[in-house]
């Protein structure tokens, strides 16, 4: 085996074998509702992928699915070639979730020893503590932690059985600016020796800066995939901002190549796909002033791709 700067085994070679990830036209209902609808996806062996999408866009129901916590109505989800029980059973899959399933009154080493016991062939508990950067906090109640520190613990929990595949839904909810940097930092270097990562978030720069590849769902369907970059680029145009007291939001969204208005505070912000017309309307049909005109980013992007125009 090989050792990490801090003197542990890293756990098995990861084989290249088949993909970590294969759902194909899979459909979910719940009565008259189509969580998803017609997914199709596929990630690689050692890929980070980010899964986005808006509330009620099917990420939670097709993470569910892909761990086995419900059936499909149609379609398939391939896990490393099987079936996700099969992955599961074999512990080559485990999931962050965003909260539930710690107990507070036992300190942080006895939950990590506790789970261990379940597994068939864990890994050493403190090479998991140090793995999740929680090896100092060992002996504190998991009550008294804080919410960075409990989801660095579900991450230990999760490296147990030393995954192929980790699955975190929305893993940094309730942490600060450092905990959530802190905890990529910790996923960053782990998935470095291999592991595959899907993770849902919505906090996009996170997507941005942490995963190799951009997965945007809407309405239980996927509406692009590529890198950063790419989903960037797919989101033609620019966004028009200026300061402009009492703005005619619906009248700006009647303008050619307007995408969507929005008004904070005395600041109309407008994403179009023609800025000049924008631009030359505000500038010669409004009082607007301090008039600025940037490219896309990825919330932009991100907007463009997964709702429609509309005033907030």
């Amino acid at each position: 085996m090989n050792a990490t700067a801090h003197g542990v085994a890293v756990g098995r070679p990861r084989p290249v074998t088949a993909p970590a990830i294969e759902i194909r036209d899979l459909v979910k209902t719940f009565g008259a509702v189509r969580a998803v609808d017609g997914l199709d996806l596929t990630v690689r062996p050692g890929e980070i992928v980010a899964f986005l999408g808006p509330n009620g866009a099917g990420k939670t129901t097709t993470i569910d699915l892909l761990l086995g916590f419900s059936r499909p109505d149609s379609g398939q989800v391939r896990v490393f070639g099987g079936t996700p029980s099969d992955a599961i059973a074999a512990g080559r899959v485990s999931a962050v979730m965003q909260s539930g399933g710690l107990l507070p009154d036992l300190s942080v080493g006895e939950t990590v020893r506790l789970v261990a016991t379940l597994h068939a062939h864990p890994r050493p508990v403190q090479e998991v503590l140090i793995r999740a950067g929680i090896d100092d906090i060992a002996d504190r109640p998991v009550g008294k932690c804080s919410g960075g520190q409990q989801q660095r613990l579900r991450f230990a929990l999760a490296l147990l059985p030393d995954p192929d595949l980790v699955i975190l839904d929305e893993p940094t909810t309730g942490m600060d600016v450092e905990g959530r940097r802190d905890f990529w930092n910790a996923i960053r270097q782990d998935t470095s020796r291999g592991r595959t990562v899907l993770f849902a978030t919505h906090y996009l720069d996170e997507a941005d800066a942490y995963a190799d590849r951009i997965v945007l769902v809407r309405a239980g369907r996927v509406v692009a995939d590529g890198s950063a970059a790419q989903i960037k680029n797919l989101a033609a145009g620019r966004t028009v901002s200026a300061t402009l007291p009492g703005a005619d939001a619906a009248h700006l969204l009647t303008l050619p190549g307007v995408d969507q208005v929005e008004q904070r505070g005395e600041r109309i912000i407008v994403r179009a796909k023609d800025s000049d017309v924008v631009a030359r309307y505000l500038l010669t049909a409004t009082g607007a002033k301090d008039l600025e005109i940037s490219a896309h980013n990825l919330e932009d992007a991100f907007l463009a791709l997964t709702t429609t125009g509309a005033v907030r």
